[in-house]
Formats: structure tokens, sequence, C-alpha cells
């Protein structure tokens, strides 16, 4: 990643949706230019996606929790099992594999309290290799609208 590169991904992490000549303007290069580098940075792996954010309370799920999770036998099959469960679930927003005393971090988002607890009920206490979990209800939430690169 150049300088030019680094223009470019921190213009579309602030606004995806412009086109390719607002984003050749806002670059202060050729709009030719502009649609190589972006294709460039596709291709490269750096940019992987254009979502839309969306706000979880309008959907209903104004509670989020991360849920702290060890499970048994730590093996590969276990670790992706769990994987591909968590993330079949609708509540389920992330799911993180971690060191230290947990095995992953999940992030849930709900309607209320009281569906956390059915959730972690319903959907946690019976599977064989959760061995424990905990939870931490979230009270806010920020992120970083722009992420920069580091060098090297």
């Amino acid at each position: 990643m150049d300088e030019l590169d680094s223009v470019i991904v921190e213009l579309l992490q602030r606004d995806a949706r412009q086109t390719n000549r607002e984003l050749a303007r806002a670059a202060g290069i050729a709009p030719s230019t502009c649609l190589e580098r972006v294709r460039s940075l596709r291709d490269r792996g750096v940019i992987t996606g254009y979502h839309a954010e969306i706000s979880l309370p309008a959907l209903n799920r104004g509670v989020q929790a991360l849920l702290h999770v060890q499970v048994r036998p730590l093996s590969r099959t276990v670790i992706e099992g769990f994987k591909a469960y968590a993330m079949s679930l609708p509540e389920v927003v992330s799911v993180f594999v971690v060191t230290g005393g947990d095995d992953f971090m999940v992030q849930v988002a709900v309607p209320s309290v009281d569906a956390l607890h059915a959730f972690v009920m319903d959907k946690f206490s019976g599977r064989r290799e959760i061995v424990g979990f905990r939870s931490s209800v979230i009270y806010q939430h920020t992120r970083k609208q722009v992420i920069e690169a580091l060098d090297a």
C-alpha cells in the first residue's frame, strides 16, 4: 500500500457510495487511475466488500452482549463446528476465536434482557461442547469509521 492507496481506502471508508468520478476528484487523480487502483485494492484483498451500516435498535435488537464461551475438547473440529453453529443463529452479530481463559467471544443483539437470558439458556446451555459461558451486557458501542494502515 502506498500513500495513494491509503487515501483511496480512507475515502471509501468514509463514503463507499460515492461514484468513481467523485472518488477520483477527492483523491486528486484521474478517474481511470482511480478505477484501476480500486480494482487492485480489491484484487489484493485490501477492500473486501461494501455494506450498509444498520441500527440494531431499529431492528428491535436494542440489547447487545458479549458471551464469553469455553468449549471442550479443544480441537479444530469442535472450534469450526461451534463457529458454524453460532453464526447460524439470527441473534449472533460476530464470533471471535480468542486466547486466554475463553475460547470464543460471541456478540449477540436481542430485543431485551429477557430475550438474552432465553438465548443463552435455549441456544448455549444444552450444547455438549460448551463447558462454560458468561455474559457481559454492552452498555455502549463505538466503532471507528476509518481504519488506517500501520507502518510495517
